[in-house]
């Protein structure tokens, strides 16, 4: 199950983003037709016509290399992926597996120097995202160089001792997502002193790299994706990510408490973490899963929303703790109708905030590398996934608002971007 075939969370149009690019098409009908589910699975049903679009291949011998934007905090940053095995519960999307096994990622402010580069992707997951995750975003097979973009991150590189404590941030993709796919947010927050962690969600996630070259892709899509079959697929991956965002919630936390967990920990990482600082971010399913991780998890302090429709209670129920939602330009609470239940029903503080010329993917890791493939590619669909924003503007903007939102509700550290328009951000609007 593809990526982007079945993601709810990259989808061009559909309710969660809005677009209009492709107009009176059979993508168009389907968006219709989708219309009448929450706008994440909507997307789902979209992209299932996205592996009809045209895909655009470099020329024989000249494949395109990307690259990411660099944090703009003031530490370096160091990162390591970790295999997590919980055994207190069977495996929620395979039965016979009786286990629940994990793969995460830890990005903190480190020591300069030493160590490699991190890739953005695993060798194997890059390959795999090539052959299978690639063309539906109308890129061929090849034609770009996934696995030789590499993060700005040190693998494994010490903890920074002058960062003091590391307020914690857990990281979830939108449906389907790789956890590599917030990896210019979550730099960048890094970067400014945070512990971030990242986490797949095996069998849902288009390719989960595990230790030792192995591989698990997603679980194949049911065969009929009728309105119910998408809603009731969506609740059964927010239910099993929640689950999972709990157990690395208890993994941090036992860091915390100077106990080691997974493989190999970079030196000063025992202990440093703070516990008594959570945060939960997310893109799309990924934003709603942070939602009902705030409103269920009593350590959870505080939470953001990237884009995402809401699935199950929190829907209805709200959040009581702080909490901030940033929307693509056309996803409004008229047009979402979880939006508008939420809202209503949060009762702590709250804002959110709507980026003008963004779409659902500018929220994540494609809106600086999709218009670099675009320039190369022109009949890549740019507009339908990162929106008409300029890439360098959008990442600004998230960066700013997310980090000063952390900052406010883990640091105690106060802030005028919520207060009203500013004018280093006129692309952001602030929705009463």
């Amino acid at each position: 199950m593809s990526f982007v075939t079945k993601n709810t969370d990259l989808a061009m149009g559909a309710k969660a983003t809005g677009s209009s690019a492709v107009s009176e098409s059979p993508a168009s009908a389907v968006r219709k037709a989708a219309g009448k589910v929450a706008g994440m699975a909507a997307g789902m049903a979209v992209l299932m016509l996205a592996v009809s679009l045209p895909v655009a291949g470099a020329d024989a011998g000249s494949p395109i290399g990307v690259s990411l934007p660099a944090p703009g905090g003031p530490y370096p940053v160091g990162t390591v992926a970790m295999r997590l095995v919980d055994r207190s519960r069977p495996d929620p999307l395979v039965a016979a597996k009786p286990y629940r096994e994990l793969m995460i990622s830890l990005w903190y402010p480190a020591v300069a120097g030493g160590g490699p580069l991190a890739p953005h992707m695993a060798p194997l997951a890059a390959a795999d995202w090539d052959r299978h995750s690639a063309p539906p975003l109308g890129i061929a097979k090849g034609a770009v160089t996934w696995g030789a973009t590499r993060t700005h991150a040190r693998v494994g590189a010490p903890v920074e001792p002058r960062a003091g404590k590391l307020p914690v941030v857990l990281f979830g993709s939108g449906d389907g997502g790789p956890r590599t796919l917030g990896t210019t947010l979550v730099e960048d927050l890094a970067s400014r002193g945070y512990l971030v962690v990242t986490v797949d969600h095996t069998y849902e996630a288009d390719q989960v790299e595990f230790p030792g070259r192995r591989l698990a892709r997603a679980l194949p899509l049911p065969a009929k994706l009728t309105p119910k079959v998408i809603a009731k697929l969506l609740a059964k991956h927010a239910r099993a990510r929640l689950a999972d965002m709990r157990y690395v919630l208890d993994q941090v936390t036992a860091l915390a408490h100077g106990r080691p967990i997974g493989g190999q920990l970079p030196e000063g990482m025992l202990g440093a973490p703070d516990a008594s600082r959570v945060g939960a971010l997310g893109q799309s399913l990924g934003g709603s899963v942070a939602a009902q991780l705030t409103r269920d998890d009593a350590r959870v302090d505080a939470g953001v929303n990237l884009d995402g429709a809401y699935v199950g209670p929190v829907a209805t129920r709200g959040v009581t703790r702080p909490f901030l939602q940033l929307a693509a330009e056309s996803h409004t609470r008229a047009s979402e109708p979880s939006w508008k239940s939420f809202w209503r029903a949060s009762t702590g503080w709250k804002r959110e905030l709507r980026v003008k010329g963004a779409a659902h993917g500018s929220f994540t890791d494609l809106q600086p590398l999709l218009p670099q493939i675009a320039a190369k590619l022109p009949r890549v669909p740019l507009a339908d996934y990162v929106g008409t924003i300029e890439p360098g503007r959008s990442v600004a903007a998230q960066r700013a608002y997310v980090g000063a939102f952390f900052d406010l509700h883990l640091r105690g550290k106060p802030t005028h971007l919520f207060e009203g328009p500013d004018t280093r951000f006129p692309e952001v609007s602030l929705i009463p």
